[in-house]
């Protein structure tokens, strides 16, 4: 096909294009010669069907939105149906035609898309609701605050869903960001009010600190000082820039007065150390007093030991528990035996072992005297109850007999 066959020129130079219709003319090319002036036209003809291949194809790759298609193609069709140019133009039309269904398609496709992707919003947007909700009723002041930018962050990055549902999700996420604004805010003014009432106790607690720090009655201040301590654990963190200060007050006092107790404790450790030479010999004086032989003398010598262990006054702390330990363990087996012979000796009780003596005796008389009838009867039965009872009673008798002796 050349383009004569498309259209032809007259002899005043007129270009006509042959169409459907029949023959259209396209214009004048006076100045040349009639190829040239067909050349002119389908020139023409050959830059349309460049730009009708050039929207094919930016159609089918969807760089175009549909909507953005539909009007180029209505533009380009057009310019060809009253193209001034030479060549099928019809076909051109035809193949702008085609370009109808697949745009349709194109629009289900992208209709189908803003469909899932909405739905994806829906879900990751009522997801970020949850859980901003969670941490709303959550105490998590440190950390939670931090994910709630996060979470309002991520809810910009999503695309909005129809309107209705969007406020309504909105309006939940908000919501929840306020609750949990406002109970963080009301925590930390909480704590706040809580370190200013630290503050003023470990203050008061520091000064009186100061002031026992020079105290030399040990005893009562140290105990004190640990009152001091447990008030001051009670109380609570004060604001941090006073803090460390305030503990340096009161740790420095606690430290200047047990220190100061420790040297008075050193210093009395080296004047009671000649005490413990005394009282180590002491010990082996009653000691040597075990194991007793005869109580009175025993306690005797005891008292005297006693009474120069307590004239020989205080010794050093470490020695004191095992000195005291050693003297307490001679008093007590001193006692001992003294609590046994008294036990042995108690009246009542050997009245109690020897009436019990009595009672078993007669007991035994009487189930012999049994014994003899049962067996004179021939009552072999009875015969063999009373043997038991009486090998009972004899097996108790020697028994209260032999507690009898104890008390003698």
């Amino acid at each position: 096909m050349t383009s004569h066959d498309w259209g032809r020129v007259d002899d005043d130079g007129t270009v006509y294009v042959k169409t459907a219709d029949g023959e259209r003319s396209v214009g004048q090319y006076p100045e040349g010669t009639p190829e040239e002036a067909l050349r002119f036209f389908t020139e023409r003809y050959d830059a349309l069907a460049f730009e009708v291949e050039l929207l094919e194809r930016r159609v089918r790759s969807g760089v175009m939105s549909p909507e953005e298609a539909a009007v180029s193609v209505r533009t380009v069709r057009g310019q060809v149906v009253d193209a001034n140019a030479v060549g099928d133009l019809a076909s051109l039309a035809t193949r702008l035609d085609a370009l109808t269904p697949l745009l349709d398609a194109q629009r289900e496709e992208r209709k189908a898309e803003r469909a899932r992707r909405s739905e994806e919003a829906r879900a990751g947007k009522e997801k970020l609701v949850a859980e901003a909700e969670a941490l709303a009723e959550g105490n998590d002041w440190r950390n939670g605050a931090n994910r709630m930018r996060e979470l309002l962050d991520e809810w910009k990055a999503l695309p909005r869903i129809d309107r209705a549902s969007d406020d309504a999700l909105w309006r939940r996420f908000s919501s929840a960001r306020t609750a949990y604004t406002r109970r963080r805010k009301a925590h930390f003014a909480e704590q706040h009010e809580k370190r200013d009432q630290a503050r003023a106790v470990k203050e008061r607690l520091a000064t009186e600190a100061e002031a026992l720090a020079t105290s030399t009655d040990w005893g009562p201040t140290a105990g004190r000082y640990r009152d001091l301590m447990r008030q001051w654990k009670a109380a609570g963190p004060a604001p941090r820039d006073v803090d460390d200060a305030l503990w340096k007050r009161f740790r420095g006092a606690q430290d200047a007065f047990f220190g100061a107790r420790d040297a008075a404790a050193a210093e009395q450790d080296q004047e009671f150390a000649a005490n413990a030479v005394v009282k180590e010999q002491l010990l082996v004086e009653a000691e040597a007093l075990l194991p007793v032989q005869d109580l009175e003398a025993t306690k005797r010598a005891f008292r005297d030991i006693a009474d120069r262990w307590d004239a020989a006054g205080k010794v050093p702390r470490d020695r004191m528990r095992d000195l005291e330990g050693r003297m307490r363990r001679v008093e007590q087996e001193i006692r001992g035996v003294e609590e046994e012979q008294w036990r042995r000796s108690d009246p009542e009780k050997s009245a109690r072992a020897d009436d019990m003596v009595s009672k078993l005796e007669a007991a035994i008389a009487q189930v012999e005297t049994d014994l003899e009838q049962a067996r004179g009867a021939g009552n072999d039965k009875k015969v063999r109850e009373l043997e038991e009872n009486l090998e009972s009673r004899r097996s108790f008798l020697d028994m209260a007999k032999r507690a009898a002796a104890d008390y003698s």
